[in-house]
């Protein structure tokens, strides 16, 4: 796949950049090499590798779900600044 100007000018416009003629051609060039590069490794043959989702397998460190001690609603509210017995008030941010 080759660059073209137009895809550059699209790219320009995507990314909101305003780019000199000699910046377009220098990353027009930039991103031809990288295609290249990327056409290069697609040759590879992969048939016998499996495809890893992680390149090191490590275990979930999990734990177990315990319960443990808590505080009953009306300890909870006890330092709230505003509350109304049953709920945090809080001030309004979004109108």
């Amino acid at each position: 796949m080759q660059l073209d100007n137009s895809l550059i000018s699209h790219l320009e416009k995507l990314a909101r950049l305003q780019l000199t003629d000699a910046e377009s051609a220098h990353f027009a060039n930039d991103l031809n090499n990288i295609l290249k590069m990327v056409d290069k490794i697609s040759e590879l043959d992969t048939s016998g590798i499996k495809p890893l989702a992680y390149p090191v397998e490590l275990e979930p460190d999990t734990r177990v779900d315990e319960t443990g001690n808590h505080f009953s609603q009306k300890e909870a509210l006890q330092n709230a600044p505003k509350h109304n017995d049953t709920f945090f008030q809080v001030p309004k941010i979004i109108d």
